[in-house]
């Protein structure tokens, strides 16, 4: 009797891991294709970082030598060339030693957007909004090394269900544009 009971649980077992498997396979089957790389390298880099904050933006080192001035014309003078509009810019660290009193490391936000597809984001869902415009931040570390950080965009693109085609065209568009602007910009490109 002993032998049927833990046969019983066996069956029962493997039932309902089938079911399970077969449930979240439908369910993947709804996201992007790209979604469990996307998720995959998220969590992988949560797991190198310990921090969710690291692990969500792409960063590139600038060139020794080069100054937040040099950085600033670069950002501007890449963006103008393809095309993405500047539309602000947080001098953060002014405002932190206004307010602190205290001279504060240099940190400024860029905010770059392509309007058309931020509208285009907002007519398939409002929660893209949170995202826009794309940021690009100029930071100097606690050591002086500047850096330029960004979110990561492919959780956008391809962590849920599919973007319609243009969208998704448009999308990966603007993500390549910002790392071309960040990655030429942190080489000292004018």
């Amino acid at each position: 009797m002993f032998k049927n009971i833990l046969a019983l649980v066996g069956l029962v077992a493997i039932i309902a891991t089938g079911v399970l498997y077969m449930n979240v396979k439908n369910i993947l089957s709804e996201f992007d294709p790209g979604a469990a790389d996307t998720y995959m390298e998220l969590f992988t880099n949560i797991l190198e970082t310990k921090d969710a904050a690291s692990a969500t933006v792409w960063r590139f080192p600038v060139e020794e030598g080069l100054t937040p001035e040099d950085i600033e014309k670069s950002l501007k003078n890449i963006a103008n060339e393809l095309n993405i509009s500047n539309v602000g810019e947080l001098p953060l660290s002014k405002d932190i030693a206004a307010k602190s009193e205290k001279p504060f490391r240099f940190v400024k936000i860029f905010l770059f957007c392509n309007s058309l597809t931020a509208a285009q984001m907002l007519e398939h869902n409002d929660a893209f909004s949170a995202y826009l415009p794309c940021r690009i931040t100029l930071v100097e570390d606690k050591t002086g090394k500047l850096w330029l950080y960004t979110l990561n965009m492919d959780l956008m693109i391809h962590g849920g269900k599919p973007l319609p085609p243009a969208l998704k065209a448009e999308a990966e568009n603007v993500k390549k544009i910002i790392l071309e602007i960040m990655e030429r910009a942190a080489e000292g490109d004018f």
